[in-house]
């Protein structure tokens, strides 16, 4: 990741970076300081959110892997069902998400 530049949103501080051409937010900037945890994987396991951004990989990755996200889109919603931004990215080679570990990570969403 490079070009790394900053936006402010209600008084925080939102990191953009820029890969291959393509701007991504920083939801890890979006959801810090804010009560409670993994706000991140809980938005994963909603089944909006995955048909969302199954849909979105379909539209922009023609090598995004469609079976592996039917697998996710049946699960979504169920209690035992867990999903995190590395899981997805792995399972269906998605490009819609950055998960970057490290004092500089964090997860990034294409700005679609």
């Amino acid at each position: 990741m490079t070009n790394k530049t900053q936006i402010e949103v209600e008084n925080k501080l939102i990191s953009i970076v820029k890969q291959d051409e393509q701007d991504y937010i920083c939801l890890t900037d979006m959801v810090r300081d804010e009560e409670g945890t993994d706000h991140i994987r809980n938005w994963m396991r909603n089944r909006n959110t995955v048909e969302f951004i199954g849909l979105w990989e379909t539209l922009n990755n023609p090598n995004f892997k469609h079976v592996e996200f039917d697998t996710f889109r049946k699960q979504a919603g169920l209690n035992s069902f867990n999903l995190t931004p590395k899981k997805w990215i792995e399972a269906t080679n998605a490009i819609g998400l950055i998960s970057k570990s490290g004092r500089y990570g964090g997860t990034f969403a294409h700005k679609d």
